[in-house]
C-alpha cells in the first residue's frame, strides 16, 4: 500500500460512521491535490480532512462532538480534535479571502489563539471584546502552531461574564548556538491569508508563486540545561542585526546569492547571550522583546554545540 493509500484509508476510517465516504473518494481528492496541484501529501491530507469536517454538517453528538470537553486554549496540543471553549474575542482582522467569514484572535486565562470561521459555515458573527461559549470547535496545527476552526456544527452562545485574557508570554535566555535553515532573507507566499515560506519558489498550498521578500531568524538559545527555539520576525531581526530588508535585498543582489545575508548575521550573533520574551507557538518562542546580555560564550564550545544540534 502506498503512502497516499495509507492516508486515504485512515481518513475514510475516521469518517466512516459520519459520512458516506469511501477510500476511493478520499484517494481521488488526495491524488488531485498531490498529482495535479503538486501539494505535499501531508498538506493535502490536512486539506481533505478539513473538507470532510466542514461538509459533515451533523449534529454534535452524531459526529462524536458529544465527547468534547471544556478546554482552555493553552491545553490544545493535538490536531483535528473537537473542543468546547469559553473565550473573549481579543481581536478581529480583515479576512484575506472571500471564503473566510471571520478571522482573529480568541483569548482566555491561558493565553490567545488564532481562529477562522469560513463563509460556508454560515455562523453568527463574533464581536470584538465580547465573551462566548463555543461548542464543537475543531483544532488545527501547522508547523507547530495551533489554531481553531469554527464549522457548521459550532454552537455560539454569548456570555454575560467577561473571560479574562491571560498573558502567555514566555522569557528564555542563553547563548545563541545555532541559526536554523530558513533564516535571513526569505520569500513568503503572496496569496491572501497565506504567509508560508517558499521552498525553491513553491508554496506548500499554492504551488509555484512569485514570492515576497521578508526577514526572519530562527535561532536556538542554550541556557546550559535546555535549548530553546526562538523566532525573530522582520522587525525584531532588523533591530537585532541592524540589517534592514532593503539592505538585505541589495546584499543578495550584489552577491547573486541570498545566503550572504544569513552568513553576515551569523558572524555577529553566534555565541552571544540573549534574553527573549514572547508568546509560545508549538516549540517556538515568537520574540516580541529581547536584550543582548554581557556574558559571552566560549566560541569553540558554541561551535561544538551548534554542530551537534
Amino acid at each position: 500500500m502506498s503512502e497516499l493509500e495509507t492516508h486515504a484509508a485512515e481518513i475514510a476510517e475516521q469518517f466512516s460512521d459520519q459520512l458516506p465516504v469511501s477510500q476511493a473518494d478520499v484517494e481521488e481528492r488526495l491524488q488531485t491535490l498531490v498529482g495535479e496541484y503538486r501539494v505535499p501529501l501531508e498538506e493535502a491530507r490536512r486539506s481533505v480532512v478539513s473538507h470532510y469536517l466542514d461538509e459533515a454538517g451533523m449534529e454534535r453528538d452524531e459526529l462524536g462532538g458529544g465527547d468534547s470537553e471544556l478546554t482552555t486554549l493553552g491545553e490544545i496540543d493535538e490536531d483535528e480534535q473537537w473542543v468546547d471553549l469559553r473565550v473573549t474575542v481579543a481581536d478581529l482582522w480583515e479576512p484575506g479571502h472571500d471564503s473566510i467569514a471571520q478571522v482573529g484572535l480568541l483569548g482566555d486565562e491561558s493565553g490567545t489563539m488564532k481562529f477562522v470561521a469560513f463563509d460556508t459555515s454560515d455562523l453568527p458573527e463574533l464581536e470584538e471584546q465580547k465573551s462566548y461559549a463555543l461548542s464543537n470547535v475543531v483544532t488545527d496545527e501547522y508547523e507547530g502552531s495551533f489554531s481553531v476552526k469554527l464549522n457548521k456544527t459550532t454552537g455560539i452562545t454569548e456570555l454575560d461574564e467577561d473571560i479574562e485574557v491571560g498573558d502567555d508570554a514566555t522569557s528564555v535566555s542563553g547563548a545563541l548556538v545555532d541559526i536554523q535553515s530558513g533564516s535571513g532573507l526569505i520569500k513568503r507566499c503572496p496569496e491572501d491569508d497565506c504567509t508560508r515560506v517558499l521552498q525553491n519558489g513553491r508554496c506548500s498550498e499554492h504551488g509555484q508563486v512569485e514570492g515576497e521578500f521578508d526577514l526572519r531568524i530562527k535561532a536556538v538559545l542554550d541556557d546550559g540545561f535546555d535549548v530553546h527555539e526562538v523566532i525573530f520576525n522582520k522587525e525584531m531581526t532588523e533591530e537585532l542585526t541592524g540589517i534592514g530588508l532593503e539592505e538585505a535585498k541589495q546584499m543578495a543582489k550584489d552577491a547573486l546569492d541570498t545566503t550572504v545575508v544569513v552568513e553576515e548575521m551569523e558572524g555577529d550573533l553566534m555565541g552571544q547571550y540573549f534574553e527573549v520574551t514572547g508568546p509560545t507557538f508549538g516549540r517556538y518562542v515568537l520574540v516580541d522583546e529581547f536584550e543582548r546580555l554581557n556574558e559571552p560564550a566560549d566560541p569553540e564550545a558554541v561551535l561544538i554545540k551548534a554542530r551537534s544540534i
